[in-house]
């Protein structure tokens, strides 16, 4: 019996591609599970249709991705805060501070998504690396003031 994979399994094939097997094993396990569907001609057209769109759908997301990096590399924020002497913060600024901050400016952020290697601790003015996805980061200034 020839199937259409939809899903990656270890032993089959990857997504997308028709392979030959056992009908026994095709309805009793493949089919219950979403792995498989039969290799009729409307379900691989189907099948090609829909992976089309899903593939326009990671276009349109990746170009959003883009266009908020690039909007969150022009932008800054500014934190105020409260320094002793030779401009050392009393506590620190953390990733959910700069997360409040960058809110405030209209860019919502998760605090996750800020890459502090260690909290800020002196006044100054900071560049901070924030992933828009994992394979997209923008560097946003922060500036840290009295």
């Amino acid at each position: 019996m020839k199937v259409i994979l939809i899903q990656d399994h270890a032993q089959l094939g990857s997504e997308g591609e028709v392979v030959t097997l056992a009908p026994g094993y095709a309805r009793n396990y493949l089919f219950p599970r979403g792995i498989a569907l039969p290799a009729t001609e409307h379900q691989i057209r189907k099948f090609r249709l829909a992976q089309e769109k899903k593939k326009r759908e990671l276009e349109k997301q990746a170009r959003a991705s883009q266009e908020m990096a690039r909007r969150l590399s022009a932008a800054s924020c500014t934190i105020t805060v409260a320094a002793g002497e030779e401009d050392k913060l009393f506590g620190s600024v953390t990733a959910a501070d700069i997360s409040e901050a960058l809110a405030k400016e209209g860019f919502p952020v998760d605090r996750k998504q800020i890459e502090l290697d260690e909290p800020i601790k002196k006044l100054g003015i900071y560049s901070v690396a924030v992933k828009v996805t994992p394979e997209i980061t923008a560097q946003v200034k922060v500036w840290v003031v009295k």
